[in-house]
């Protein structure tokens, strides 16, 4: 029963790894096409993300039938209830990635954001595509220095949010108010996609350490 019961969290973790990695596919489609006004990319990521919302739907079932039937330890529990937390996560992470992909396929043949605007959402996709990339690593080898790494990248990423909300407000902000919305969307898009990944490290150093320090993964 007992090697059973381990098969069983092995599948768990096999099924997170691999959202993760459909996140991380999605996200690089999205963003290319939101810099690039690639419309049939854009429809790609949108299709796709009915797979990312049947695997989540699947690794749930199977962590509930877990905790019904095998009746887990602290620690299994631990790693049980994480994973649902952690597949919610990626998720919606990849509900934000076909926001990007959405937008993109709403101006085409235009671009969503403005010129003067190019360079930081540039970087901001980066830094969103090296924090998905990051997880898929993270959730196959709980290395936790990868985990700090996240949250370099989501730090990086709230300055440059920051930065996108001061240049909208500011009084030679020259663009259309449909422009001027786009890109307030767009900036929260990767802001939180960044955030939801930053969630599931916190969740891997959790299961790793055995406690819960929402800030274990920042410098040590």
């Amino acid at each position: 029963m007992r090697k059973v019961f381990q098969e069983e969290l092995t599948q768990v973790g096999d099924q997170l790894v691999e959202i993760s990695r459909l996140v991380s596919e999605a996200m690089d489609k999205a963003t290319t096409s939101f810099q690039v006004a690639d419309v049939d990319l854009a429809q790609d990521v949108i299709a796709a993300d009915a797979r990312i919302d049947f695997l989540q739907n699947s690794l749930d079932e199977r962590a509930i039938d877990i905790l019904a039937l095998q009746g887990p330890v602290a620690s299994d529990l631990r790693m049980i209830v994480g994973s649902l937390r952690m597949s919610a996560s990626l998720e919606r992470m990849g509900d934000l990635a076909r926001h990007i992909a959405q937008l993109a396929r709403l101006r085409y043949p235009s671009t969503v954001i403005p010129a003067s605007m190019t360079e930081t959402f540039h970087r901001m996709a980066e830094l969103d595509q090296e924090i998905a990339d990051k997880l898929t690593v993270l959730l196959e080898s709980r290395d936790l220095e990868v985990a700090r790494d996240i949250l370099k990248a989501n730090t990086a990423i709230n300055d440059l949010h920051l930065s996108v909300f001061k240049a909208i407000a500011a009084p030679e902000w020259t663009e259309s108010p449909a422009t001027t919305v786009d890109v307030a969307l767009a900036s929260r898009y990767f802001e939180r996609f960044a955030d939801h990944g930053v969630s599931v490290a916190q969740k891997v150093t959790y299961l790793v350490t055995g406690a819960w320090q929402p800030n274990a993964t920042e410098h040590s």
